[in-house]
């Protein structure tokens, strides 16, 4: 994968999530939060695409892979007729192809194991590109309901900047959630299906985490 890609993304992961709740107080909080999600989902997408050159690349070499073996067999049963009818030649001829196949057996299932090893960093990096993503709309909203509880109990000049703050955190959430929705992303705000998708995938992650903890009990 390309150097300027993985420190894009390494950047990404480690930004403190700070620097997005403390830009909600700025005056474009909403442009903040967009650029913010659209970096997340051009990182996503440009590794998703190296992911696919990866597959690509694992499924040419293991179709010739798998040829060259198939050759090398054939060549075999092609030696065994040779010897039988005496034909030496014809049988050198035949160990000679065989010679050369056997040298680039090696190479293709380092390649293979090159490719799977990049899909499985590739894999990962999109899983915690993903997770960004979740932390980012978590530490929105708990920004929301902290400005909402200051807002509840301010009074006066001091409620009123308190409720603008709290205006603009809505804001921001709501373009936060327009983003999230245009890429995919369930929100409260979306439909039933996207709501029951993302129940579904919150279960299945929870059941990966059950999975995790019993396997760590078990070795104990």
């Amino acid at each position: 994968m390309k150097e300027g890609l993985v420190k894009r993304i390494s950047r990404l992961i480690s930004a403190s999530a700070n620097a997005v709740v403390d830009s909600v107080e700025n005056a474009t909080p909403q442009l903040v939060m967009e650029q913010a999600i659209r970096e997340i989902d051009d990182a996503i997408a440009e590794v998703r695409d190296q992911l696919g050159k990866a597959e690509a690349a694992k499924y040419l070499s293991s179709k010739t892979l798998n040829d060259e073996n198939n050759r090398h067999s054939a060549l075999a049963e092609q030696i065994d007729i040779a010897v039988k009818e005496n034909r030496d030649d014809l049988a050198e001829a035949a160990i000679a192809k065989q010679m050369d196949i056997e040298a680039q057996l090696p190479v293709l299932e380092k390649a293979i194991n090159d490719a799977d090893a990049e899909i499985s960093e590739l894999n990962s990096y999109i899983s915690a590109l993903q997770g960004k993503k979740r932390d980012m709309r978590e530490q929105l909203r708990e920004f929301a309901k902290a400005s909402e509880h200051v807002s509840d109990g301010a009074g006066g000049e001091q409620r009123g900047s308190s409720r603008n703050t709290a205006d603009r955190v809505d804001q921001a959430e709501g373009a936060f959630n327009r983003v999230l929705e245009n890429a995919g992303v369930p929100t409260a705000q979306s439909s039933a299906d996207a709501s029951k998708l993302a129940e579904l995938e919150e279960l299945a992650r929870n059941n990966r985490i059950k999975e995790r903890l019993a396997k760590i009990k078990s070795e104990a």
